[in-house]
């Protein structure tokens, strides 16, 4: 497959990166656990007043957290992940945001700081399990609030990979969401995998509930997500994106490649918003050598 790299504009052939030196142990819960590599061990674990369900695999000394989409979680939106990346070299966690997965009740509610919540949550949940450091993996929704969680707690976090984020909202924007409002205009497996872990009514009144929480964004000063953070992100950042993705537009993109000093951008000619299910081995690649 064919690929473009570009950092901050420009075209290179490749990115070096260094060896990171593998451990075998990796903390939980103020405990130190020894499992088999292959193991995901589930639990739930109280935080900022919510109970918020996590998985974790691994052993590395390296911790990645993985942030899931729109009504995402965990084992929905990163079965190749947890199963894939090397258990070696990281400690993976795939965590359900508050009123999503199985982060529930309550229900989700979208407010215009729900991105910067459910980032304090990512964060506390990881000092939670004990982690002095995190990486981030995290897909549309989930690469909003990475951005959020670069900015807040810059100390905290170590590198990033983002694909399907934006950091504003515009007209255009406004009109691919109003189709998701159907959730059977999705693909029958997504809607499948989504109704057996939500109902229909729920699922239906999320969707609903989502695209008018990315109104009241869209009426903001220039449809303001985060856009006004960008620039503050002080971690070496990847932006990965798929050249015609047909629910997050290419300037999206680019505009955070743009503001983001030190950031890369990874451009795929093939695959969904979900190329990190449907090109799981490219993609794992991908990260492994970037997070290295």
């Amino acid at each position: 497959m064919l690929v473009r790299l570009c950092y901050r504009g420009r075209l290179l052939p490749r990115l070096l990166f260094s060896p990171q030196k593998p451990r075998i142990y990796f903390p939980a819960a103020g405990r130190v656990v020894i499992l088999p590599r292959t193991s995901v061990t589930s639990a739930k674990v109280s935080v900022n007043g919510v109970h918020l369900h996590y998985q974790q695999t691994g052993e590395g000394e390296h911790a990645v957290l993985l942030l899931p989409v729109m009504l995402g979680c965990g084992e929905n939106d990163f079965a190749p992940q947890l199963k894939n990346l090397s258990k070696k070299l990281f400690t993976v966690v795939a965590w359900d945001p508050q009123e999503y997965g199985h982060s529930r009740p309550p229900d989700r509610d979208f407010q215009v700081d729900s991105f910067e919540r459910d980032a304090k949550d990512a964060v506390d949940l990881m000092k939670m399990l004990k982690f002095k450091k995190v990486s981030l993996l995290e897909w549309s929704d989930g690469g909003i609030t990475a951005l959020f969680a670069a900015v807040k707690y810059p100390s905290y976090i170590n590198k990033m990979v983002i694909w399907g984020a934006n950091a504003y909202v515009t007209e255009e924007d406004e009109r691919i969401y109003q189709g998701i409002w159907d959730v059977y205009k999705c693909s029958e497996k997504t809607r499948r995998s989504l109704e057996a872990l939500y109902g229909y009514d729920y699922l239906s009144k999320t969707c609903e509930k989502w695209v008018d929480g990315i109104g009241l964004l869209k009426h903001l000063p220039d449809g303001n997500i985060c856009r006004n953070l960008v620039l503050l992100v002080p971690c070496p950042t990847l932006i990965v994106h798929r050249e015609k993705d047909p629910l997050v537009p290419r300037f999206h993109a680019d505009f955070i490649h743009e503001h983001v000093k030190g950031s890369w951008l990874h451009l795929m000619p093939e695959g969904k918003l979900n190329m990190h299910l449907h090109f799981a081995n490219e993609f794992n690649k991908l990260a492994e050598d970037f997070l290295q």
